[in-house]
């Protein structure tokens, strides 16, 4: 039998795209609502990375919340797509409303 040299690969190319594609599929996009008791305030945003993105807050790397280090997790709602989350953080701020926020948080929309 002759040797046979080159760059096959370990596991099948083919598979490697159709895992890929999968977990993509699967990716959540994430809006969510801060609160920082020290500075009394509310910070909403959205991410494809929550664990991440909150740390990035929490530890001044975030323009917006930068003033303080006391951020906590007080509210998410899960999308699709980027997009949609987007649009959703975009109608949540837009209310420019701390009643609504703390709406959303006390779970009685529904």
């Amino acid at each position: 039998m002759q040797k046979v040299t080159g760059s096959t690969p370990v596991t099948s190319t083919i598979n490697k795209a159709c895992e890929n594609r999968k977990l993509y599929s699967i990716m959540a996009f994430v809006v969510y609502i801060l609160y920082s008791r020290s500075l009394d305030e509310y910070y909403v945003g959205h991410s494809g990375d929550i664990e991440d993105r909150i740390f990035r807050h929490t530890n001044s790397s975030s323009r917006s919340t930068k003033k303080a280090s006391d951020w906590k997790l007080m509210y998410t709602e899960t999308f699709e797509s980027r997009a949609e989350a987007s649009k959703r953080e975009r109608e949540i701020k837009k209310k420019k409303s701390r009643k609504y926020i703390e709406w959303l948080i006390s779970g009685r929309n529904g």
